[in-house]
């Protein structure tokens, strides 16, 4: 709303306001040419209620907040009705991660980089090349364009820089959205979010490999997550599998394009009342085709559930090839998850939903009280009910015993030769 509210205060200003009554009438929340009787409407967050549309011009504001893609395709398939449709994007950055922001700045990297044709999308990003320039003055403008004509703004970001470098974890939207930087809490965050992004890297051809697999849920009638975890030296590969409880209560708050994700297969949306164990393990069942399954980890509370339906897959206790995870074993995993994404050693291929919800886990000090030594870490949830960490949680317990997968060194073997 806040584009238009800003045009109706242009026109309703004192100096302008005799001039331009007679080329246009505003309320509120609308102003219209009264000779076109063309209008500019300002429209809340939500798509119900806007198909039929016949828009000239699409202004999409602060798409860093949009969590999906339901308001733009309600808006942009009402153009074409009228002549010389136009759209247009704009937004700081955000924390709303592997949504339409993050699509779009990925498309418009490819166009400046000229891998992609531009398709009548003419980008303009600004923003600092890196974290190091913020403590240069100079270097602000790169992404506040506007800030040599406007004092005020340049008194108000040397206050809140002076204020960020006191305490970061104060004013993480600093470097977020003043440099246009994303900038989590680094008391919080696992990683930046650009280790989790260079995470999307094509898979090799993993058929016949040894692998583990990881199961999480909190609940099967909300969300359940599976991870193959495979390893090559230091490179870990994870093929990554999520369903959803279209009953779940928690759905309407998810902040994410989950239906784009059902399409895509990278989430099964499952018509029951719940997700069904025997679901779970006729995936996996059908990946061990493929694949050579050394061991299955997942939380000892939750294998009371599946031990059934993992006992008739070949998984239980008396085979010695299931793994309960304590928390003492996420702990010692944490340095090892740590150094991969440091050192760029994950490669999880396209995979949004196990990007998104390693975003929304976050890195918490484990206390004398819960039976740790000070110093270290687990994981939790940012968020309860919208931020779901199921798919990351499912790598954790798949690398808690990667130590399962042999790994095979040709330097290890005496060449012998017979004639």
């Amino acid at each position: 709303m806040q584009p238009v509210k800003d045009l109706v205060a242009a026109l309703d200003d004192p100096g302008n306001r005799d001039k331009l009554k007679k080329h246009y009438t505003w309320l509120t929340e609308r102003a219209a040419s009264l000779k076109t009787k063309s209008e500019v409407v300002g429209r809340t967050n939500s798509p119900k209620g806007k198909d039929g549309l016949r828009s000239g011009v699409v202004i999409f504001n602060e798409i860093h907040a949009y969590e999906n893609y339901a308001n733009i395709n309600v808006f942009t398939t009402g153009l074409g009705k009228k002549k010389h449709p136009r759209r247009g994007y704009f937004t700081t950055q955000g924390d709303v991660r592997d949504g339409p922001l993050d699509h779009l700045l990925e498309t418009s990297i490819r166009i400046l980089d000229g891998e992609e044709n531009d398709n009548g999308l003419m980008p303009f990003i600004c923003k600092l090349d890196t974290k190091e320039e913020v403590d240069d003055e100079k270097n602000w403008v790169k992404a506040n364009p506007s800030l040599p004509y406007r004092p005020d703004l340049l008194m108000e970001i040397r206050k809140e820089y002076r204020e960020w470098k006191k305490d970061p974890a104060r004013l993480p939207a600093f470097m977020t959205k003043r440099m246009n930087i994303p900038d989590g809490n680094p008391e919080l965050e696992i990683t930046d979010y650009e280790n989790i992004r260079r995470t999307n890297t094509e898979l090799p051809d993993l058929t016949g490999k040894a692998c583990t697999v990881g199961i999480d849920y909190a609940k099967i009638t909300d969300f359940v997550s599976v991870n193959f975890h495979f390893r090559d030296g230091d490179m870990r590969f994870d093929i990554n599998h999520s369903w959803l409880c279209n009953q779940s209560k928690d759905i309407p708050r998810i902040r994410a394009p989950w239906q784009e994700w059902v399409t895509k297969g990278y989430l099964t949306l499952v018509d029951d009342v719940e997700i069904s164990p025997y679901t779970i393990t006729e995936y996996i069942s059908s990946m061990a085709e493929k694949y050579h399954i050394e061991k299955i980890a997942l939380d000892g509370f939750r294998y009371a559930l599946m031990s059934s339906a993992l006992k008739g897959i070949g998984f239980d206790n008396e085979r010695k090839n299931i793994k309960f995870v304590r928390p003492s074993d996420v702990m010692m995993t944490v340095p090892v998850i740590d150094s991969c994404f440091a050192n760029g050693y994950f490669v999880w291929g396209d995979s949004p939903i196990l990007r998104w919800a390693t975003n929304n886990a976050k890195l918490v000090r484990a206390s004398k009280r819960e039976g740790s030594d000070t110093g270290n870490c687990y994981y939790a949830k940012i968020e309860g009910k919208s931020r779901k960490t199921d798919p990351f949680m499912a790598l954790v317990a798949s690398m808690a015993i990667e130590s399962e997968i042999d790994i095979i060194n040709p330097n290890d073997f005496e060449v012998m030769t017979f004639a």
